[in-house]
């Protein structure tokens, strides 16, 4: 459904380290980068990315979820997440309320965005 999403941060170098260690078990790569004001693009494997830019304004938290291909890049999303300075907002782990398969870590970011990662394959 998206080609990319954007969002500013409000400490630029901060965010950019967090999201290149915390979504690294996941493959990303940065696809391009300007001055902070104009930011980072971080692509995964699809077409998808995702743009950091810095603001001096305080944005509204968002909840973003990324795909991951194995229950393992769920678990390693977690620990980079964490290292990179995250707060854990809910361990790797199996959700059924959503389905069967549901597997999900839960990090907030520096600016108090909710971050996870999601496999949906089973086992």
């Amino acid at each position: 459904m998206f080609d990319h999403v954007k969002f500013g941060v409000r400490d630029y170098a901060a965010s950019k380290a967090f999201y290149l260690q915390a979504l690294e078990p996941l493959g990303v790569t940065i696809g391009g980068e300007g001055v902070p004001s104009y930011g980072i693009e971080i692509c995964g494997s699809n077409d998808a990315s995702l743009c950091l830019f810095e603001t001096g304004e305080r944005t509204a938290p968002l909840h973003i979820a990324f795909v991951a291909r194995t229950r393992a890049q769920v678990d390693a999303f977690h620990r980079a997440a964490l290292a990179a300075g995250g707060t854990d907002n809910g361990p790797p782990g199996l959700r059924p309320k959503y389905h069967a398969n549901y597997y999900a870590a839960f990090v907030i970011d520096p600016d108090g965005h909710n971050i996870e990662a999601v496999c949906h394959a089973p086992g």
